[in-house]
């Protein structure tokens, strides 16, 4: 049976914002964008670095994109495809997330 791990609080979340945080030496990070939350590696495609030059900042400055900050890389919210950047039409890695009596949280 799956272990329920809780990661951190919804209301830690606004719409159109980003959240870093590190769970057994994994690097993730979440989104919020349409009352929905995706959760990814903290890992870009191109490189194996992660997409951030400071803390919770995955997001290009209009917010309608995760941005690599080394190489400007474009990914879309909702599957994290890249769109732009030496790592085209490769993808961030999706970490399945549910919302647990207000709880973000993976299964393991």
């Amino acid at each position: 049976m799956a272990t329920v791990t809780p990661l951190f609080h919804i209301s830690e979340l606004t719409e159109n914002s980003a959240k870093g945080l590190e769970l057994n030496q994994r690097k993730l990070f979440a989104v919020s964008r349409q009352g929905q939350v995706y959760l990814y590696e903290n890992r870009c495609p191109h490189k194996g670095i992660p997409l951030e030059w400071l803390p919770d900042t995955f997001l290009d400055t209009e917010k309608q994109y995760i941005q690599c900050s080394t190489h400007g890389a474009l990914f879309t919210i909702h599957q994290g495809l890249c769109i732009a950047g030496p790592c085209s039409g490769a993808s961030l890695t999706s970490v399945a997330c549910e919302i647990i009596d207000g709880q973000v949280c993976i299964r393991e």
